[in-house]
């Protein structure tokens, strides 16, 4: 009984440091992004929500993929929901990159949609930065859906378009 209850217990504190990595990596990549694009700080603090993923991806002859972890955070009640990335692509490449995705939430409805149902993308994804009625305040991001956009970085910086391809978004099932 008491090796049960000391398992359980490194396992809720190893849990919860792994947890408190993902927040400071959030915070580490918001900083990167707010330093390349200013404006980004403005539309996320005035956003119903958003999401921040680091990834890693890789291409090997005509075959790839990538995969990551987040979280999402909504700007109404402050709530935390860790999440999971996985993307498979086909086409000729070579190489590996590691990158981020930050996705910015119009509504409650589309960060709560994001979060509870997950989301998948099929097809590649490349627009305009102004919207007509958000202004500059989304200069640098790309609408992938009315009322959803985002930011993505490399190492590099700011990257000016935006390819998404059989990409899946949801719930990690052991953070949360």
């Amino acid at each position: 009984m008491l090796l049960m209850f000391v398992t359980s217990t490194a396992f809720a504190a190893d849990l919860e440091e792994k947890k408190q990595e993902l927040r400071q990596k959030t915070a580490v990549t918001l900083d990167k992004l707010y330093q390349q694009q200013p404006s980004a700080r403005k539309a996320i603090e005035h956003s119903a929500g958003y999401a921040v993923f680091n990834n890693t991806g890789f291409k090997l002859g005509f075959f790839g993929s990538a995969h990551g972890r987040g979280m999402a955070v909504s700007n109404e009640d402050g709530r935390e929901v860790f999440m999971k990335m996985n993307e498979f692509q086909v086409g000729l490449g070579l190489g590996i990159k590691e990158y981020a995705l930050i996705f910015v939430f119009a509504s409650q409805d589309d960060w709560n949609s994001f979060v509870e149902n997950g989301w998948e993308f099929g097809a590649q994804a490349t627009a305009a930065a102004d919207d007509g009625s958000n202004g500059d305040s989304m200069q640098g991001a790309v609408s992938v859906t009315p009322g959803i956009w985002m930011y993505q970085m490399t190492n590099k910086g700011l990257a000016l378009e935006l390819a998404v391809k059989g990409t899946r978004y949801y719930k990690d099932a052991d953070f949360n």
